[in-house]
């Protein structure tokens, strides 16, 4: 018999989800307060990372979801208050606001702020990170100083950093204070996260290799997030975690792809010459960790068209790829692709194929570029993050730790791989970058692959990012070891007959 009692306690505790307003009126409703993503993840008990997203169209679900709306609902409330007091103060206040506007005249001109990498600027523009109207540029690109003003939530850790440790700043301008920027906001040199959790680790396995290795390998996400958390503090730039993204960048279906092409290389010579060969199969160390150093965008990209590539930003492009005549040597550039017509490529596709088409190499004419969706971006956004796992992968090599090995391996592998779509890293939504690092270690291996042909060698293959095949002296061109500018031997066959 059915235990129609159970039935109707399932009914009695079923109720339909909290409604929750768009991504949009959230975000402005936290903002009209003056709170901070750090302040209300605080008292929600999440990161502030995870209010970005729910700020950019994820939604929490929940006793947490009931909490945000219970937030929202009376952050209406408030500000609907706020507004009523506000308006019957308007008409008193109106005349002597009038006379206190006096903006510059020129307004497309940038003032000297007395920074060499700071400007006021005449007329209020976009900010890079946030998209919100800045009064001031960082070098050159428009941007809020004060973290309060700008949606990111690593702005406000810079801020509460710069008021527990830094004297007060000359303001710029009534009402705003100048939070010092880059050179002016240096933290305290990052911890040595990863020792203390390999040793922390192994301690509480009593020193069973086998499963401190698998322990640390399982927690490499949230501690790789945590690396980069402590390498980011006082950094010049800062970045949107959970920014919206075009459609290309978005995968067709729930197993499929999206439409960004990585130019991942998955070539072979077509032919060798008449006689015996030995060939060496060279594996490229670190290839996603050296990729992390390459341009990428900082805040939301922007939609452009036109033939036209801006260097000081970065993204993804619609190109129609050049021609490619040295197939028979080199490998094209884009990777293997037998589609012919235009494809959308990351930023650092477009740059190889830029620069082999320029005139130092003129290997192939420049590619065409349709549009493009791009930010103001950075080649050293990542540097601190990349040196310390590179450090901590060549003391775990000189000492011969493996299980430190595994754990930065672990760190930096899938922290590529996670930051795009992904249920394992809600921390950072980041697809182009997934992108962008991915294809620029494809395109670290064709310059290796060029540098080899250059020197001498005869390419044999270029496979995905770490693999060259090679024919003769490659010692006197790579450097053999183990470290990140080195590269070990795969493997030596023999083809042909002698």
């Amino acid at each position: 018999m059915t235990d129609f009692g159970a039935i109707d306690a399932l009914l009695a505790g079923a109720k339909k989800e909290v409604p929750l307003p768009s991504a949009e009126e959230r975000r402005t409703l936290r903002e009209e307060l003056n709170l901070s993503r750090a302040q209300l993840a605080q008292a929600l008990g999440v990161s502030p990372s995870t209010v970005g997203g729910w700020e950019s169209g994820r939604d929490p679900s929940g006793e947490v979801r009931e909490k945000y709306a219970y937030f929202l609902e009376a952050a209406r409330t408030k500000l609907a208050a706020e507004a009523a007091e506000e308006a019957s103060a308007e008409d008193s206040a109106s005349s002597e606001s009038d006379s206190q506007d006096d903006a510059p005249a020129d307004a497309g001109q940038a003032e000297d702020s007395g920074d060499d990498d700071v400007a006021v600027l005449a007329a209020p523009q976009p900010c890079v990170l946030c998209g919100e109207p800045a009064r001031h540029q960082v070098a050159g690109f428009p941007q809020h100083l004060d973290p309060a003003e700008c949606g990111s939530s690593e702005s406000v850790k810079a801020a509460e950093t710069a008021e527990k440790t830094e004297p007060a700043q000359p303001q710029s301008e009534p009402g705003v204070r100048v939070v010092p920027v880059g050179r002016r906001l240096q933290a305290a040199d990052t911890p040595d996260l990863i020792g203390t959790a390999v040793a922390a680790v192994l301690a509480e396995h009593s020193g069973d290799v086998e499963s401190a290795t698998k322990a640390l390998v399982k927690r490499a996400i949230p501690d790789a997030m945590a690396l980069l958390d402590h390498s980011r503090m006082g950094g010049r730039y800062d970045v949107v975690a959970h920014p919206w993204m075009p459609d290309v960048l978005r995968k067709q279906s729930s197993r499929g792809a999206d439409q960004i092409w990585e130019a991942r290389p998955k070539w072979s010579r077509s032919e060798l010459p008449a006689g015996k060969h030995e060939i060496t199969a060279l594996d490229v160390n670190g290839a996603y960790l050296s990729a992390l150093k390459t341009h990428l965008p900082l805040g939301q990209l922007e939609h452009s068209t036109g033939n036209h590539h801006d260097r000081r930003r970065a993204g993804i492009h619609l190109i129609t790829p050049p021609d490619w005549e040295h197939d028979a040597y080199l490998p094209n550039p884009i990777g293997s692709r037998d589609e012919p017509g235009p494809l959308w490529v990351t930023e650092s596709t477009l740059r190889l194929l830029l620069r082999v088409s320029g005139p130092k190499y003129g290997l192939c004419d420049p590619p065409e570029i349709h549009e493009s969706w791009t930010s103001g971006a950075t080649e050293g956004l990542l540097e601190k993050f990349r040196i310390a796992l590179k450090d901590a992968r060549d003391r775990a090599i000189a000492d011969n730790d493996d299980v430190t090995l595994e754990y930065v391996k672990a760190m930096y592998s899938k922290f590529v791989s996670t930051m795009g779509e992904s249920n394992y890293n809600r921390e950072l939504y980041r697809t182009d970058w997934m992108h962008l690092i991915r294809s620029q270690a494809f395109a670290n291996l064709w310059w290796k692959a060029h540098r080899a042909y250059d020197e001498g060698l005869m390419v044999v293959r270029a496979m995905g990012t770490d693999e060259l095949h090679v024919i003769g002296d490659w010692r006197a061109v790579f450097a053999e070891g183990r470290g990140v500018t080195e590269v070990k031997v795969k493997d030596v066959y023999t083809v042909g007959t002698g």
